[in-house]
């Protein structure tokens, strides 16, 4: 199932000047879908949550870099409120295995996460223009937190960022942890390949555990996708999910 560096490097140098996968393969199935939320929730479901969806996002390089606002009237993106933080949310489905498209936009100095099984994050964060990076940068499988220290995690391979405000995008493919009869896991969950803005950044990536601000769950076959909105400003649109196949080969 793994390919070479090389060969996937090669397969998605043009990947930005294309359409999204969604649209020119099969199987895609929408994650948001329509003006409202439905399919999500909060983290949390006894407290509220200040996520809307609106037709359109404002960003002001200018006057006010460090916000995003949405536009009045009810769209497909989805944004963490006017104030730019509030409660993670959600899926109510679960998955497995699974091939995961969504795109993202964050202002200056913003942090978010899209977390696999609501356990594994990739990273979401202002790194634009970094050159030493970290498992604390966009684009990294995030480090696990055991005993008030980080441990592990991925740091992206290139810094493959755009400028803040500027929608970027992450395709996924991810196996889940494996479990035995009676229960016991028996492999780690992995994140097979990662491609950020068209650019290879994670291959064959080992997660042992449940990264920092997972969850508070049991990792497990099948688990929900949540987005995070507690650390500022984010928005999100086109989110796709599809089974698990082989891993990209033309």
């Amino acid at each position: 199932m793994f390919r070479s560096s090389l060969l996937i490097l090669a397969l998605w140098s043009c990947a930005s000047a294309q359409d999204p996968p969604y649209l020119i393969e099969n199987g895609w199935k929408p994650l948001l879908n329509g003006t409202d939320l439905k399919g999500w929730r909060a983290q949390d479901s006894t407290k509220p949550h200040e996520w809307v969806a609106a037709r359109g996002i404002r960003f002001d390089r200018m006057y006010n870099p460090k916000s995003l606002s949405p536009t009045s009237e009810p769209g497909d993106r989805m944004i963490n409120g006017k104030a730019g933080r509030t409660q993670n949310i959600v899926t109510e489905e679960k998955f497995g295995d699974v091939e995961l498209y969504v795109e993202f936009m964050i202002p200056k100095g913003a942090n978010s996460g899209v977390y696999l099984h609501g356990l594994y994050e990739i990273q979401i964060l202002d790194s634009y223009g970094s050159q030493d990076l970290t498992t604390g940068d966009c684009g990294a499988v995030y480090h696990q937190w055991i005993n008030n220290k980080p441990v592990g995690g991925s740091a992206p391979r290139v810094n493959a960022m755009r400028p803040a405000g500027q929608w970027q995008n992450y395709h996924i493919w991810f196996r889940a942890p494996r479990f035995d009869a009676s229960g016991k896991k028996v492999e780690n969950a992995r994140f097979l390949l990662v491609m950020f803005n068209g650019v290879m950044i994670q291959q064959n990536v080992e997660v042992p555990g449940g990264t920092r601000a997972h969850m508070d769950i049991p990792e497990a076959p099948t688990n929900p996708i949540m987005l995070q909105g507690d650390h500022g400003p984010v928005a999100f649109r086109n989110i796709y999910w599809r089974p698990l196949g082989e891993l990209p080969e033309r």
